[in-house]
């Protein structure tokens, strides 16, 4: 590795993750350069609900993860001026009135692993979290996790961006695709669609649902499980909901503009993708959400289509987060999850700092590509 006031790094991708590793990067002396296909934050960032949480069961790794990259919410908020685009009002989610209820199940979990946690009956909501039609809630109840919260990406990213180019970073947009080149068998730097060529000692593939093909590219297997995602935005609506609603038949929050960002499975598997790759949504799927929104708010008010975001989720085969080298290319580094939002700041954070001083990261060790390595178990974080 040369010196790190000399490193050279690029980064292939212009969401969360990407660019928050590169302004990492910039923090901590290294050369950054930001390449990217389109424009800034046109993946999977802008289509996410971006609910900041460690909710329900996953591995014990996994969770402490999510939970350091809550605090870095924390800590971010603290220094910047955010307070219309990152709010931590909490998270309150119920499952559906049948057999596979798991309510008092998570309740318990979550208490067990100390994870700020509370079991309400649907009348008792009200007290707690404004803005929810307590109709809507299951007998068996809801939980509110107080700890929890949402941002809006593109926000984020912009003011990310804006530290990234004072601190000398370069920023390449609308490249085309873009190939991770080797010599003598480690990272050389990349080529852009139109035969660009940009030198580096390290780069790190932030490319969401493109991370897999990537890796197959240079021969190395990552377990891809991607899906489709549909991000619906109603027009501003006046309502005291300030929490993230997560419930059977829809997924909602507010926005910095008041209005609501809404999602489900069932809309998701709506979500038609034609075979020139092409994304299409059907109106009464999207009404069907905003009808599923109303349902659960307070009032049931009207909710009136602003826009749409449709394209691929990206989600490793195993839904544990992909983070840091390639196994036996040196220089290669990627990053690959669904939980984007969440990880961010502490994914670029954690990745950056092994890149600059060599040194691996015990937080993200069970979380390397080398999982998916022929003859590896499927996860070591289990």
């Amino acid at each position: 590795m040369t010196d790190k006031s000399a490193l050279k790094v690029v980064v292939i991708g212009g969401g969360i993750f990407g660019v928050s590793t590169a302004v990492h990067l910039a923090r901590l002396g290294a050369e950054t350069t930001i390449v990217t296909d389109g424009r800034i934050a046109n993946g999977a960032s802008s289509r996410s609900l971006a609910w900041l949480n460690s909710a329900r069961k996953r591995s014990a790794a996994y969770h402490r993860l999510r939970v350091q990259g809550l605090e870095r919410y924390r800590a971010f908020a603290a220094k910047h001026d955010c307070g219309t685009w990152l709010r931590f009002d909490g998270g309150l989610t119920w499952d559906a009135d049948d057999a596979a209820n798991q309510i008092r199940e998570i309740f318990r979990h979550e208490q067990s692993i100390g994870y700020e946690t509370r079991l309400l009956a649907p009348d008792d909501i009200a007290a707690v979290t404004p803005g929810v039609d307590a109709k809507a809630v299951s007998p068996q109840g809801a939980i509110f996790n107080a700890g929890e919260g949402w941002v809006d990406l593109p926000s984020l990213i912009g003011l990310l961006l804006s530290e990234f180019r004072d601190r000398g970073g370069r920023i390449l947009t609308d490249t085309g695709s873009t190939d991770v080149t080797l010599a003598n068998g480690r990272v050389s730097g990349v080529k852009t669609a139109s035969g660009q060529v940009v030198d580096a000692d390290a780069v790190v593939v932030a490319t969401g649902p493109a991370v897999p093909g990537m890796a197959a590219k240079v021969g190395r297997r990552i377990g891809d499980g991607t899906t489709r995602a549909l991000l619906v935005f109603s027009k501003p609506v006046p309502h005291p909901l300030r929490a993230v609603l997560n419930t059977p038949r829809v997924a909602i929050r507010p926005t910095p503009n008041g209005a609501f960002a809404l999602d489900s499975a069932w809309s998701e598997d709506e979500v038609i993708v034609h075979d020139d790759g092409t994304y299409e949504a059907k109106p009464s799927t999207i009404a069907g959400l905003l009808e599923e929104g109303s349902r659960v708010l307070e009032g049931n008010p009207t909710l009136v289509l602003e826009s749409h975001h449709m394209g691929p989720k990206p989600i490793p085969a195993d839904g544990e987060p992909v983070i840091g080298q390639l196994t036996g290319i040196p220089g290669y580094h990627v990053v690959f999850s669904h939980s984007g939002a969440t990880l961010g700041l502490v994914a670029g954070e954690l990745l950056a700092g092994e890149i600059v001083s060599g040194t691996p990261s015990p937080l993200l060790e069970p979380f390397r590509p080398s999982r998916f390595d022929a003859g590896a178990k499927l996860s070591t974080s289990r």
